[in-house]
């Protein structure tokens, strides 16, 4: 009986250990997630930094991006009519290589 009493102490103690590791490890991670807001902060500048540049005249679409977003971003009002292998303008899948004409340089 002794003895399954004494498996039954190291067993507890055990999980305690394990329950005060995984409570640190909750707040360091805590912690870290403060550093990671000035790295999104840092990503959503590049993004806007991108949106003001000029798209390049061939243009790979990315993901989540639909002809509408690209028309707005690259100042070109007539994708669809530039780029005949666009069959169905709702049919834009990450990886397609269009071809973009900035409104501004007409």
């Amino acid at each position: 009986m002794a003895r399954v009493s004494s498996m039954t102490a190291v067993a507890e103690s055990t999980s305690w250990y394990c329950a005060l590791l995984m409570a640190l490890m909750l707040v360091l991670s805590c912690c870290d997630g403060q550093k990671g807001e000035s790295r999104e902060f840092a990503v959503i500048r590049v993004r806007n930094q991108d949106m003001n540049r000029p798209c390049d005249e061939i243009y790979v679409v990315r993901e989540g991006e639909t002809l509408q977003t690209i028309a707005e971003k690259c100042r070109d009002p007539y994708i669809v009519e530039e780029n005949p292998h666009i069959h169905d303008p709702d049919d834009v899948f990450p990886g397609l290589v269009i071809r973009i004409n900035p409104f501004n340089k007409r």
